[in-house]
């Protein structure tokens, strides 16, 4: 097998003006996590959080300013950004739709589910809509199996679904009729 290689080492960071960590942040950082730490690596972590928490995503250029704070390669904040399915290193839509991809959900044929989104939304699991509103992603267990399969709408848990049940959820999302509390706001269709 061939490898594809790329001069990473010439990679240009998009960068803005402002910094992403603010001096809020930077200052956290310094004076409430990396005390904690043996090593200021061991701040990472919330430091990932504290940015996507504030903007919904990690921006290469904030990456970078981690890195600074922290002492450590800019490498490896991206490595471990990369590594894990929670950080996000594009923009997200407005509306998050996790399906549950575990073994029960499949099994409950959480796959048409998803296929059903895909359609209604013209998108791929991993994309956006092109007007922002709506991200579709797959994740390897919402601990629900009882009631597979389950998916998120942002952060409400709706069990027991079916194609029709997540397309006509998205059709409350879009038209402003969507209420937020997960399977007890749509009882009625099971």
């Amino acid at each position: 097998m061939a490898w594809i290689t790329k001069n990473s080492a010439e990679t240009q960071i998009e960068t803005r003006d402002e910094p992403y960590l603010t001096s809020e942040m930077e200052s956290k950082l310094r004076e409430v996590y990396m005390p904690r730490y043996e090593r200021t690596k061991g701040a990472l972590f919330p430091a990932l959080h504290m940015v996507q928490h504030h903007y919904g995503w990690i921006p290469r250029q904030a990456m970078k300013e981690i890195a600074d704070v922290l002492g450590i390669e800019p490498s490896e904040v991206l490595d471990t950004v990369s590594f894990y399915e929670e950080y996000w290193e594009l923009p997200k839509g407005e509306h998050l739709i996790s399906v549950c991809r575990s073994i029960a959900c499949e099994f409950c044929e959480a796959t048409k589910c998803t296929e059903a989104i895909k359609a209604k939304l013209g998108i791929d699991v991993g994309q956006t809509t092109p007007d922002k509103k709506f991200t579709l992603v797959e994740l390897e267990c919402l601990g629900s199996c009882g009631t597979a399969p389950v998916a998120l709408i942002d952060d409400d848990l709706h069990e027991n679904l079916t194609p029709e049940r997540i397309v006509s959820m998205i059709d409350q999302v879009q038209n402003g009729t969507y209420q937020a509390g997960g399977t007890g706001a749509v009882k009625e269709d099971l």
